[in-house]
């Protein structure tokens, strides 16, 4: 019980040290993916206070991948407004899917991208996790595509690079940060099943 104490106590001193846009990143990023996951337009709005506020976390945390796709992400936040707004005024199928084919080029860009940022990250800035802060960018980038375009599979890669990113937060001291992208898992395999039903229901 000492040991369960000594680490509750360190983890309370970790949050308590927690800087306000890593707080204020947490709770948007929290409402957006809820809020996409049940297909809501307002998720894009939330996204933007989101990306703003990690842009700033990471760049202080010299994790300048994740710093560079905050601006992609906001660029994208605008055109998925826009899309979604669009796919609802013209009553189209909301969701759709990625083929076998489709499937390799993800795969491929994600690879391609990983090895260009991470060489980029290695050789130009200071980070200490060039590799891992590149391939979960690449993956990341991806996922934000395919999600602007209500592909189902958007959430696969979702729950998989949560799942990468919450070692690396705990690695560079952003412990609340962790412990939002494990649940993020939870609710991106609920997004996945959600969007799955609607997927299968359109096909009727």
């Amino acid at each position: 019980m000492p040991l369960l104490h000594s680490f509750l106590e360190l983890l309370s001193d970790q949050f308590h040290h927690t800087t306000w846009p890593e707080w204020l990143g947490v709770i948007t990023g929290f409402a957006c993916i809820y809020l996409a996951a049940r297909e809501a337009v307002l998720s894009w709005p939330v996204s933007i206070i989101s990306v703003l506020c990690y842009a700033w976390v990471f760049f202080d945390a010299r994790m300048y991948g994740d710093m560079a796709l905050q601006f992609y992400f906001l660029f994208t936040a605008f055109y998925g407004w826009y899309f979604w707004v669009l796919k609802k005024a013209e009553h189209q199928e909301p969701v759709s899917a990625l083929r076998g084919s489709q499937w390799v080029v993800v795969i491929m860009a994600i690879l391609l991208l990983s090895g260009i940022l991470g060489l980029f990250l290695d050789r130009f800035t200071d980070s200490d996790v060039p590799y891992a802060d590149g391939f979960c960018t690449a993956v990341s980038f991806v996922a934000q595509v395919l999600l602007t375009r209500k592909i189902l599979q958007n959430w696969l890669l979702w729950i998989f690079v949560d799942i990468c990113y919450v070692p690396l937060y705990i690695y560079k001291n952003l412990n609340l940060s962790a412990v939002f992208y494990a649940f993020l898992v939870v609710i991106a395999l609920k997004g996945y099943l959600d969007w799955k039903k609607t997927y299968r229901e359109q096909a009727h």
